[in-house]
């Protein structure tokens, strides 16, 4: 009898750490996504993104440089729409790639690198983190996360590639690209 009641206490105590360790691991997935819904960085409703053959929505954000630039600006030419942040590892990562490719075909491709604004503790922070890259692409500012929320970023990096026409052509990359990633890209867009 003693045994019995000594394996169904474990069995018990078992069970109740499966339950504890789970539900834990369940809340903190919810908080984790309600927080990256606060801050911006998870589109709700937007499983997907935007599509391949979809019009590239339009916007106008400010350079760091202050100058203002608008996507339709660059209709005729093919673009990559980078949208990035200085606090996220993969990002920076493939900053440098970006700058490669950048100089090798940048009268081919134009870079407008969109960093996730809002979600940075300062402005300061973009801007030495450029100036110390030497990052010589367009870096526009989405201050208010309006291009996160209307280009469906669900993480970062994520990159869309925009053709002549102004349609995305080709799947949107999620995660930081290599500068051979981008050559194929290149080659792909018309």
């Amino acid at each position: 009898m003693k045994q019995w009641l000594a394996t169904a206490f474990l069995v018990i105590l078992l069970g109740l750490v499966i339950f504890t360790t789970l539900s834990e691991k369940d809340e903190g997935e919810q908080q984790k996504s309600s927080a990256n819904q606060e801050a911006g960085m998870v589109a709700p409703n937007a499983p997907d993104g935007l599509k391949v053959g979809e019009q590239a929505p339009d916007f106008s954000l400010n350079t760091l440089n202050g100058e203002t630039v608008q996507l339709s600006d660059y209709r005729g030419k093919k673009v990559f729409l980078n949208y990035w942040a200085t606090w996220c590892p993969p990002c920076r990562d493939e900053m440098p790639e970006i700058q490669s490719f950048h100089e090798d075909y940048g009268d081919e491709v134009v870079i407008l690198a969109v960093n996730g604004t809002g979600t940075e503790k300062k402005i300061e922070d973009v801007d030495q983190f450029v100036r110390e890259g030497g990052y010589t692409f367009p870096i526009l500012l989405d201050e208010e996360l309006k291009i996160n929320q209307t280009y469906q970023i669900l993480s970062i990096p994520t990159t869309y590639f925009i053709g002549t026409d102004g349609v995305i052509q080709e799947p949107r990359i999620v995660g930081p690209m290599t500068y051979e990633m981008m050559e194929k890209k290149k080659d792909a867009l018309k």
